[in-house]
């Protein structure tokens, strides 16, 4: 039960974070719209952790890893997407995002050894099947030269983001909690962000609207305090492998707003996508009559 409370809560808050982004682009440079969403963010955990005293200190040894969760998390990743978020719509962002499945799969396999399942295969081409008919027929009528460059860059996003989850994964099994990390990584990722901006001379610009300041609190107190938090529990409880697909779902989130809100219109290779894209989510968590051994190797360390 509390897998599935936390994987519906990452589905529920990153699928509605693209659109947030999307507000964020304009005067803001994107190097500082990403600054002000994890200084902020940082604020809130580091000072909800030491009002509940819970805040620990990572050991000297740990602080690597740390940082390099910083770095993939909640930072480079994100410069790529907002980058990417000039080129492409929000929506097509989070189907390049959807491949976080497959680059944990097989980041999952280079630093840690796991075995790639049949059934993560077989999830993993139901939920990209599905996406493709859920998004493909608009996005390749759509595409001019700059969205290649939004697809390149979402894609290395991803590829941050996947680093990220296996440097949380470490992080977790040498005995980190996902709220300690995300913290001390949210501090880092900022201070980060802040070197870079004087490095390249990049201008400073305060929020410039109440519709901006809203989508940077939402993207740092929702988005990145609660998402993260919720999604690396998920990762350290269930696995990377199955803590992405939640990634898969994204796009759904995203079509269900924009029908509520954008009047977006059905098709029947839409609806058909829908339903591929769940399936890929019952494979990937349906309990198989499998040995305790087998199962045992896809979870992680507590």
């Amino acid at each position: 039960m509390t897998n599935l409370l936390l994987f519906s809560s990452t589905v529920l808050i990153w699928g509605t974070t693209w659109i947030a982004i999307a507000l964020q682009i304009g005067p803001v440079p994107v190097l500082v719209s990403v600054f002000y969403r994890f200084a902020t963010a940082a604020l809130i955990l580091v000072a909800a952790l030491v009002v509940t005293r819970r805040l620990k200190v990572p050991t000297r040894a740990q602080q690597p890893f740390v940082l390099a969760q910083a770095l993939c998390l909640f930072c480079c990743n994100f410069l790529c997407f907002y980058h990417a978020a000039s080129y492409v719509p929000s929506g097509l962002i989070s189907v390049v995002f959807s491949l976080a499945t497959i680059y944990n799969a097989v980041n999952a396999r280079l630093f840690f050894g796991d075995r790639i399942s049949p059934r993560t295969l077989l999830a993993a081409a139901l939920g990209a099947t599905g996406l493709v008919l859920l998004f493909g027929v608009d996005i390749l009528f759509s595409l001019n030269p700059d969205s290649w460059k939004g697809i390149g860059l979402s894609a290395l996003g991803t590829l941050f983001f996947s680093l990220g989850n296996m440097a949380s994964r470490r992080n977790s099994a040498s005995g980190i909690a996902p709220i300690t990390a995300n913290a001390w990584g949210m501090s880092y990722g900022a201070l980060a962000l802040l070197a870079l901006i004087f490095l390249t001379g990049t201008p400073i610009v305060a929020p410039p609207t109440l519709t901006y300041f809203g989508a940077m609190l939402y993207l740092a107190a929702i988005g990145s305090v609660v998402g993260f938090t919720t999604y690396l529990m998920l990762v350290s409880r269930i696995g990377s492998q199955k803590a992405a697909y939640a990634t898969v779902l994204f796009p759904v989130v995203a079509l269900t707003l924009s029908t509520l809100y954008e009047d977006y219109h059905w098709t029947l290779l839409s609806g058909l996508g829908l339903l591929m894209t769940l399936a890929g989510n019952a494979v990937m968590f349906a309990k198989l009559p499998t040995r305790k051994a087998v199962l045992v190797d896809e979870k992680l360390p507590a």
